[in-house]
């Protein structure tokens, strides 16, 4: 065909041709064409190096080199949903020219270089749908045609590409390189042409400058279906507009769940158990331990562990024989006393049975009741801080820091 518009076959390269490819070439078979006046082949879903030999190489870089106007054409049948690239030149990961079509988005893709960094134009069109196409990309300085199936589907104004391509260049069909961008189909009639509006040559009929009657009511046809589609879209983005409008005023909080309580953000609450203060802040908790005030006792009081409050507080003691007793301690006379607000108060108590010989009845410090010799004094609930943990003696339980922490002012129960 490009003969017959009196094309020099000079300004011209069929990369099918150059590229030699037969029947025996790894990755490709020939098959059918759209038509049998050239060859067409099916690239298979597998490795394959589909690239030009060097004498080929050279032949592209001279004709490329200060060139300002040049059309890729290609006749295709691309597997429905697929993605692969149709036609690489490129120098290690640097692309001169390269065509992929995207059946994942849409998409045909143009892949360039300018001023020494890559650039690419998107152009949303499904050619991965089983069917064969025509496609020519033309460019002209900074003036890119995109044709598919001889219609004229995206005109648009780019940086001008780079053509004067390094010897390292090498041309690729089918595929991007060694491992990436493998096309799945039919490729045939793969050419690069050297001259104004090169597609002219593979759809003659576009030769012309005014449309025809048809064409024009086709053409009006058109602009009364996008007139459509524009009111149609304009309706939709002023929808999400107002639903975006009110998707600002919305404030999403982080809340806290302890304990199957739910606390919102900066809500501060205290932990009784381990004597902290906690809040909530963007959906995590952080503790601290309160801190307690140093203790200065008088000299008939001693600091003691009350129920439900967090730091000691002062105590009256008891003195008993010798004996120095806080509040809440008891001892064994003649009866069980306990020492209350400095006072040592007669307690009726009747000790359970034990279930051991008397030879190992242990009275346990400051109690009036005998325990059996290894009793679990921990089990009894002696409360112990979260760093800290409960020990077993022979007569009574502590409370012991773990490792790595130490006792706070003292007090082996909360530790830091």
């Amino acid at each position: 065909t490009a003969v017959g518009f009196g094309m020099d076959p000079d300004l011209q390269i069929d990369i099918i041709t150059e590229l030699d490819l037969v029947n025996t070439t790894v990755g490709v078979t020939q098959v059918s064409g759209l038509h049998n006046a050239s060859k067409a082949f099916l690239f298979q879903d597998t490795e394959r190096e589909i690239h030009a030999a060097p004498h080929v190489s050279e032949k592209l870089i001279q004709l490329f080199r200060n060139k300002s106007e040049f059309t890729f054409l290609a006749t295709l049948q691309q597997k429905a949903s697929t993605s692969g690239v149709i036609v690489s030149i490129r120098e290690l990961e640097h692309s001169y020219f390269e065509l992929e079509s995207s059946g994942l988005r849409d998409e045909i893709r143009y892949h360039y270089r300018f001023n020494g960094k890559s650039r690419t134009e998107v152009f949303p069109y499904r050619l991965a749908d089983g069917q064969w196409h025509k496609i020519a990309v033309s460019l002209s300085a900074s003036h890119l045609l995109l044709h598919v199936d001889c219609n004229r589907i995206y005109e648009r104004i780019i940086d001008p590409p780079e053509t004067n391509l390094t010897p390292e260049s090498n041309l690729w069909l089918g595929q991007r390189n060694r491992k990436h961008g493998f096309f799945k189909g039919v490729i045939q009639d793969v050419k690069v042409i050297f001259i104004p509006n090169g597609y002219i040559t593979q759809c003659p009929n576009l030769n012309r400058t005014c449309p025809t009657c048809s064409d024009f009511l086709s053409l009006v046809q058109g602009i009364m279906d996008l007139q459509e589609l524009l009111a149609k879209m304009t309706a939709k983005l002023n929808y999400a507009e107002t639903r975006l409008s009110q998707l600002e005023d919305c404030h999403c909080e982080k809340t806290c769940q302890v304990n199957g309580l739910i606390y919102r953000d900066k809500d501060s609450w205290v932990e009784d158990d381990h004597c902290r203060n906690c809040t909530c802040k963007s959906g995590v908790v952080e503790c601290r331990r309160m801190s307690c005030p140093p203790l200065d006792c008088p000299p008939d009081a001693l600091p003691v562990h009350m129920e439900s409050q967090c730091c000691k507080i002062c105590k009256a003691k008891c003195i008993y024989g010798g004996k120095v007793l806080a509040e809440g301690q008891r001892v064994l006379t003649k009866s069980c006393r306990e020492c209350r607000n400095g006072v040592l108060v007669k307690v009726t108590e009747t000790c359970p049975p034990l279930n051991c010989s008397e030879n190992d009845h242990v009275l346990p410090e400051n109690q009036c009741c005998s325990v059996c010799r290894g009793h679990n004094f921990c089990a009894e609930g002696h409360k112990c801080g979260e760093n800290s943990e409960c020990k077993n003696w022979n007569t009574k339980a502590t409370c012991e820091c773990k490792n790595g922490y130490l006792s706070v002012q003292g007090d082996s129960a909360y530790c830091e």
